[in-house]
């Protein structure tokens, strides 16, 4: 029976590996909310009211059979109204096996990996483009500077599937475009010590680097790499855009790229439906240069959950799901369409930033460039 709120519920990391981000996608999912409920809800035509939303949430400890229980217990014993799915590609999987199961709808907003869609998960609706398409711009940039056959180098974690398609999908860009692989290495999630590794990297001398694992791999191996003199055009990470990053590396981040789901770019344009990115961010409580975007992202999958609900005008999951893959439209944080088969996300495109001055600037997108693309790494470093 229907108690007068809408309920959305989310199996969110407050404990374990990836707590900060987490803590980071509640934030924005309770932005959301606070956000909506000042306007008076969510109109719902079925009803002829505006709904306010009410937020539920259990911390899932960052671990898989522990989202699966509490996705279980969101759908079947809260009965929510709505479902967001965790952060991290690997939690996001188990709470999909659930949802599908009972025949649920998640609004997949921190979960990447293109399996999450391989495996024919019935209505995932996925707010986040896809892992293997986080980079394909990288390899344009370099083949750009450097025409001649250029030599990629590949190092990614060897267990979970988000890390293998990032490196997979780029990889793929890269062979296209006439790169020759030079090196193409797994690690173990629990390296501490990457010397072999980046002593592979000081052998090959590629003129792209890209290292992608969880993010503690992301810093550290990023942080042993910038205390060596090596010959590389350039460099990514996965993490590079982050606080943590940051704050990890200091100064010498200088130079180091990534991809970016979203930027503020000190906007305060509209954008289409909802806020303003400046908005988001005044909403979120940040300054612009201070969000990440596991907020802005589960902010957004509020959005997009939000005009589902009032095309549908019930809140059935199938109602939702068409209403969902009818949806071609913008929010703050930019296009959203999915495929209407598997849910996968195919309007929003990531962008890729580098780390120039001290400063973390946009070189690649196909409507936003704030800066020009500095190459070669090895070179830019010696002359700071």
């Amino acid at each position: 029976m229907f108690n007068g709120q809408i309920i959305a519920g989310i199996p969110v990391s407050l404990t374990g590996q990836f707590k900060v981000q987490g803590r980071q996608a509640l934030q924005g999912l309770e932005a959301w909310s606070n956000w909506i409920n000042q306007k008076g809800g969510i109109w719902v035509a079925e009803l002829g009211l505006k709904i306010p939303v009410a937020i539920r949430y259990y911390d899932d400890c960052s671990l898989p059979p522990k989202t699966r229980e509490i996705t279980r217990q969101l759908l079947l014993e809260d009965r929510v109204d709505l479902l967001f799915g965790p952060y991290a590609s690997s939690l996001s999987l188990a709470s999909a096996e659930v949802v599908d199961s009972h025949g649920g709808l998640m609004w997949n907003q921190g979960g990447a990996s293109d399996e999450i869609h391989e495996k024919k998960y019935s209505r995932v609706v996925s707010i986040l483009s896809p892992a293997s398409t986080y980079l394909l711009g990288l390899p344009h940039l370099v083949k750009e500077l450097r025409p001649e056959a250029p030599r990629l180098a590949l190092a990614h974690a060897s267990s979970g599937v988000f890390s293998k398609m990032v490196s997979d999908g780029m990889e793929r860009e890269a062979f296209r475009l006439g790169f020759e692989t030079v090196m193409k290495l797994e690690f173990s999630v629990e390296t501490r010590d990457f010397t072999s590794v980046i002593n592979e990297v000081d052998q090959t001398r590629p003129d792209l680097l890209l290292g992608v694992g969880r993010i503690y791999n992301d810093l550290l191996f990023a942080k042993q790499i910038s205390q060596r003199n090596l010959d590389v055009g350039a460099i990514a990470f996965v993490a590079t855009p982050i606080q943590q990053f940051r704050n990890a590396l200091g100064p010498n981040r200088e130079g180091m790229l990534g991809p970016s789901q979203w930027e503020f770019l000190g906007s305060d344009l509209w954008s289409g439906y909802g806020p303003t990115s400046r908005e988001v961010v005044t909403l979120l409580g940040c300054e612009g240069d201070e969000v990440d975007y596991p907020a802005v992202q589960s902010f957004a999958a509020g959005l997009i959950a939000q005009r589902s609900v009032e095309d549908a005008g019930n809140l059935t999951p199938e109602s939702l799901w068409h209403a969902a893959v009818s949806l071609d439209f913008s929010t703050f944080y930019g296009r959203f369409k999915i495929d209407a088969i598997t849910g996968r996300q195919i309007g929003h495109k990531p962008v890729i930033v580098q780390w120039q001055n001290g400063e973390k600037v946009v070189v690649w997108a196909d409507d936003i460039k704030q800066n020009t693309f500095l190459f070669p790494w090895s070179s830019y470093r010696i002359n700071l």
